[in-house]
């Protein structure tokens, strides 16, 4: 996986790219949202498979869970924009299989299950694959997770946010 990290502030970039009227309340949940799938490493310690269908980088990085999810947040949450809203989560919820599968370790991505079950990667695989559980991530390993996400995620996630950033000065400039 992506760290926190890196899930969080690809949800923040989205939010801020989709919604320019972004409430703090949005971008709270897409970035829960973004992190929210990781809840699936609790599957170890009920004994679930790491290739079952609720095992780790299962249902809960589906594009089914996203959309669930989605819909669920929208309808509590999602007072007014309802669309633009459901949107940011489904998104920022989703990113989380897509930086997932674009990880060098792991058994793949279940973005179909329940439909159908097997494991996805993308062709590029460029992002360091986290270690599970905290006291690991502090380590060798773990700078080059962040070093990687840095250049994989964080830069582009800056160039994007500055670029709105410059945008939205020169469009009320111009007004």
């Amino acid at each position: 996986m992506a760290s926190v990290f890196g899930h969080g502030l690809v949800a923040y970039t989205t939010a801020k790219v989709l919604d320019s009227k972004s409430n703090a309340l949005l971008v709270f949940l897409a970035i829960g949202s973004a992190i929210l799938p990781d809840l699936d490493v609790l599957s170890f310690k009920f004994g679930i498979d790491y290739m079952h269908p609720l095992g780790h980088r299962g249902f809960t990085h589906s594009i089914l869970f996203a959309l669930i999810w989605s819909i669920v947040l929208c309808a509590v949450f999602g007072k007014t924009r309802k669309l633009v809203f459901a949107i940011v989560i489904f998104l920022s919820t989703i990113s989380h299989g897509i930086l997932d599968a674009m990880t060098t370790g792991g058994r793949g991505v279940g973005f179909f299950i329940p439909f159908e079950n097997s494991r996805h990667f993308f062709p590029c695989r460029v992002i360091e694959v986290s270690p599970l559980g905290i006291e690991r991530f502090f380590s060798e390993w773990g700078l080059r997770v962040i070093i990687s996400e840095f250049k994989y995620i964080a830069i582009p996630c800056f160039i994007i946010l500055t670029t709105l950033y410059v945008f939205k000065k020169r469009k009320k400039s111009i007004l």
